[in-house]
């Protein structure tokens, strides 16, 4: 299964209808989100394309194909008018039978439940590890608010290995799982 993933959409919905558009021409079949839907959060500026209700409207029509954690900006209005379920963060699950850990916050994981991935968003930065326990860190960066210089990002994870795309189809990462 081919898994697209994206944090920290912030509400913007022009970055919401691009990475749906790539979704769609890469074939993903399922598209997991790692917080921070739609508002932007009294620390961030209002993103140029800031409209949750397209938004609301892009994501629920494809609600079958989504897996959510909730982020900090996240609150239960947001969840009634998602047509699918927002997983408390952190969630631990399987994907490509790799165990998996979807969270936030990545400060937030228990450490002593052991995962071969964990896809964490909060910092709008990407990056892509391995720690010294072989566990792969990946934060796919922000589609709407990216920080540190790095352009608006999400992460495909095919198979077993996971890389980071800028909006251009641009290799930014990589790493085998």
């Amino acid at each position: 299964m081919k898994y697209m993933i994206v944090s920290d959409i912030h509400g913007d919905a022009d970055c919401t209808d691009k990475f749906l558009r790539i979704f769609d021409e890469e074939k993903c079949d399922r598209l997991v989100i790692l917080g921070d839907i739609l508002y932007h959060g009294p620390r961030n500026d209002l993103p140029s394309g800031y409209n949750p209700k397209r938004v609301i409207l892009a994501l629920n029509s494809i609600s079958d194909k989504i897996t959510a954690v909730k982020g900090n900006c996240d609150a239960e209005v947001d969840e009634a008018v998602l047509n699918f379920e927002i997983f408390p963060s952190p969630y631990y699950t399987d994907l490509n039978g790799i165990k998996t850990v979807l969270t936030h916050v990545r400060e937030r994981v228990d450490l002593n439940k052991k995962a071969a991935l964990l896809l964490c968003g909060h910092t709008h930065v990407l990056c892509a590890e391995r720690e010294p326990d072989g566990t792969v860190v990946i934060n796919p960066g922000s589609v709407s608010i990216p920080r540190s210089g790095n352009p608006s990002t999400f992460a495909v994870l095919n198979g077993g290995e996971i890389k980071i795309f800028d909006f251009n189809l641009s290799l930014i990462k990589s790493l085998e799982i």
